[in-house]
């Protein structure tokens, strides 16, 4: 081949490796990285994209070059003269890409070994979810419907579901695990920035899924420490609704819950008064303990668990009730 076509080679490939390095830079494609793990995988991402964006800008060379020299004139119907192939040329081809494939396979399960390590002292926090909340237990024993993390930490995930088949996944965190009744899966996270990360699951799970929202704090050693001694604060009756995960399908200012699966407790003296099921305590109890009862116009049956009745405790229940009736309007 001579020069000038080598050149001409060399120039299209840089043209169609800067377009593609343009786009893949200039585009936010991944969300900001706040693990150790997550920033793992971008690695495996950006190299992976590296080797992309150079198979690519080589096709597109030879392509525009032959395009360019090759090409039929309009009226020339006749057949193209027969060619045999370039056996070195062939290895080549096949050698590149099975050594390319390769390395990305290496690379990808170091990361995935190192992705796995949750060191000798983790945090461990069970994590349950159900139609359609998220419930983190905490080895005190305390329950949560948030994620909270300390920054720098070796943090072990153990996932499980109620129901039906969810998924556990933190944008930030960039790994996803499904959560499956009756079986156990962890997933290791050692959060590196501070901060308030959307907690979603990914696993078509009924009605409410789009919305089977939460959060993940990552918080500081110290405020951790906190934390887990002293618990998220508040009246008694906001820690009865945090730790059953209610803010995660209800909107209640007082808690600063925005769920929007279930109806909106702000307004839970007009209900009451719509429903015309007695004083405004005896509705939200049996709201919560036997939530077939009444179900809000516009809301299926169903959509609320029937657990609660056996999962709250008495005493913490009309803690709940009167928190509630406190706040509503």
């Amino acid at each position: 081949m001579r020069r000038g076509s080598v050149l001409q080679l060399v120039g299209l490939g840089a043209v169609a490796a800067a377009i593609t390095t343009a786009v893949a830079l200039l585009i936010p494609w991944l969300p900001v990285s706040a693990s150790k793990e997550s920033t793992r995988i971008h690695f495996v991402y950006w190299f992976t994209t590296v080797i992309a964006i150079v198979v690519f800008a080589a096709v597109v060379a030879v392509l525009a070059y032959s395009v360019i020299h090759f090409r039929a004139r309009p009226d020339d119907d006749s057949d193209g003269p027969p060619t045999h192939g370039h056996t070195t040329l062939e290895i080549v081809w096949t050698a590149i890409p099975a050594v390319l494939v390769t390395a990305i396979s290496i690379v990808s399960a170091v990361v995935l070994a190192q992705n796995s390590r949750a060191g000798s002292t983790p945090l461990v926090v069970q994590v349950t979810a159900q139609q359609f909340a998220w419930e983190f237990t905490y080895p005190n024993g305390k329950r949560y419907g948030y994620l909270t993390l300390p920054k720098g930490r070796h943090v072990k995930l153990e996932i499980t579901a109620k129901d039906v088949i969810h998924s556990f996944w933190v944008p930030e965190f960039s790994q996803k695990q499904d959560a499956v009744p009756g079986q156990t899966n962890t997933l290791v996270i050692t959060p590196t920035r501070l901060g308030t990360f959307p907690v979603i699951c990914t696993e078509l799970c009924g009605l409410g899924h789009a919305l089977m929202r939460s959060h993940a704090d990552v918080v500081t050693t110290a405020k951790f420490a906190d934390f887990m001694k002293h618990g998220a604060g508040g009246s008694p009756g906001l820690a009865v609704f945090q730790e059953n995960g209610c803010g995660s399908c209800h909107t209640f200012r007082p808690a600063a819950a925005t769920g929007k699966v279930g109806p909106d407790l702000d307004g839970l003296k007009a209900s009451a008064a719509k429903a015309n099921r007695g004083p405004l305590d005896k509705f939200i109890e049996e709201s919560i303990v036997d939530p077939s009862a009444y179900v809000a116009p516009g809301f299926p049956d169903g959509v609320m668990p029937h657990i609660y009745k056996q999962q709250i405790q008495p005493g913490q229940l009309q803690q709940l009730v009167q928190y509630l009736s406190k706040g509503a309007k």
